[in-house]
């Protein structure tokens, strides 16, 4: 045999098999350390519309206990319980069906917040689809290791207290009252902006929408009220530092009473059940019981830690308890030394902004084999000719980009223009 022969032998690339390649990526899992979850609810009803959700059996890869991760959400109903109920049942799953086969747990992570934004407007449609007219405000969080991302409407509200004594609010209230840029996006979308008008033209109660006379501007459901009461939700993901922290999850029946400090000081210390509960009792000592009060402690703890966080030290300064390091979805960690601070937290995407074309990225391509669009939103196949991009527009204005992703059918896009305000008409119920 010659030489070259012999040395073609050595250099020729080895096949490796599939179920090798599997067996590799699913022991990168089992190398990702998770933290002990431990979790309490407490809640006293007034109307009855406060719904919540606790799932902490969640698998990316089904059977695969090392991918595993943890689903918790408020949901604060309004004018009747069945949108609440509904998003309850269905968000989780809408959410996920928009996240690619196949990915990894770094590919996961970085889409998630896009599927929440996908997820959140798919339930809204399939919601007004029965015709109801209730809506609901939703808090939802995902926890997989360290990394917790929340996405939220209305104003339910979920703030991370780290072991470095700092509270931070990882939600946005879509009040009228408070958020200025929604009054702006609200009136130039078609709504009206006021307070209640009485006899003699007083005016009195909080800024609400018209029609409808909402406080929010943005929910689940809403029937009866303009499209531009939208249900894009404000996205936050952050990344804790082995350290551990709790979250708080609340209704509004809390944070109408309690301040997030507040709440967060009253229960440290205390396990996460009887955590809960102190945060509801304080609420009620407040003020009564004025509203539904629906409250989550979920404690992120390391798992060679006691089942209870310590009671964090006194407050440092902002540089050295909290740590932020902005970072977009494609980029890697590489705050290790800093991650190691007591109580640190590093931020890995924010974005609150009611547009679905600034909000479902721009890599969702035609199928070049099959030419098949996906809508982004209900993730129904649509064949040539169907399937329209949320960058298309005008024909032959310069700003249309019909060959760029993401895609929508025929319905979803009617719901984007709607909430834009460029048509008056809901989307018609699927065939």
């Amino acid at each position: 045999m010659s030489q070259n022969k012999v040395l073609k032998m050595r250099t020729k690339p080895q096949l490796v098999p599939l179920g090798t390649l599997i067996g590799r990526e699913l022991r990168k899992e089992d190398n990702v350390e998770k933290p002990t979850i431990k979790y309490g609810q407490a809640g006293l009803a007034k109307k009855g519309e406060d719904y919540y959700l606790i799932k902490t059996d969640c698998e990316r890869i089904p059977g695969n206990q090392s991918t595993s991760f943890s689903v918790f959400g408020i949901f604060d109903g309004h004018n009747g319980i069945s949108a609440a109920i509904f998003t309850k049942e269905n968000l989780l799953n809408n959410v996920l069906s928009a996240i690619p086969e196949g990915a990894t747990r770094e590919e996961w992570l970085q889409a998630l917040p896009r599927a929440l934004v996908a997820g959140f407007v798919r339930t809204d449609i399939e919601f007004q689809q029965k015709g109801e007219t209730s809506g609901t405000t939703v808090t939802f969080v995902v926890i997989d290791g360290w990394t917790v991302t929340v996405a939220s409407v209305g104003d339910s509200r979920c703030i991370l207290d780290t072991q470095g004594g700092v509270v931070s609010l990882l939600t946005v209230d879509h009040r009228l009252e408070e958020n200025v840029e929604e009054r702006e996006r609200v009136t130039a979308s078609g709504g009206e902006v006021g307070r209640l008008n009485l006899c003699a033209g007083n005016e009195v109660g909080p800024l609400r929408c018209w029609p409808g006379g909402l406080c929010l501007s943005r929910s689940i459901g809403d029937t009866d009220v303009g499209e531009y009461i939208v249900p894009v939700p404000h996205v936050k993901q952050v990344k804790l530092s082995n350290a551990g922290g709790r979250l708080i999850i609340a209704s509004d029946g809390i944070w109408d009473t309690l301040s997030s400090d507040i709440a967060a000081q009253a229960c440290r210390g205390l396990p996460a059940e009887l955590a809960a509960k102190l945060v509801v009792k304080e609420a009620l000592r407040s003020r009564g019981l004025k509203d539904d009060t629906t409250c989550l402690v979920v404690d992120m703890i390391p798992s060679d830690h006691p089942a209870v966080l310590p009671t964090p030290k006194r407050k440092q300064n902002s540089l050295t308890s909290l740590i932020f390091g902005r970072k977009s979805l494609n980029s890697t960690s590489k705050g290790t030394n800093k991650m190691s601070a007591v109580g640190a937290v590093e931020e890995l995407f924010e974005e609150g902004s009611a547009m679905l074309a600034e909000r479902l990225g721009k890599d969702f391509p035609l199928n070049s084999d099959s030419g098949i669009y996906r809508c982004a939103i209900c993730q129904v196949d649509q064949p040539p000719g169907d399937g329209l991009s949320v960058n298309s527009g005008p024909f032959f204005s310069p700003s249309s980009k019909p060959w760029e992703g993401p895609f929508l059918c025929t319905n979803c896009r009617k719901k984007k223009d709607a909430m834009e305000g460029k048509i008056g008409t809901r989307p018609t119920a699927a065939v």
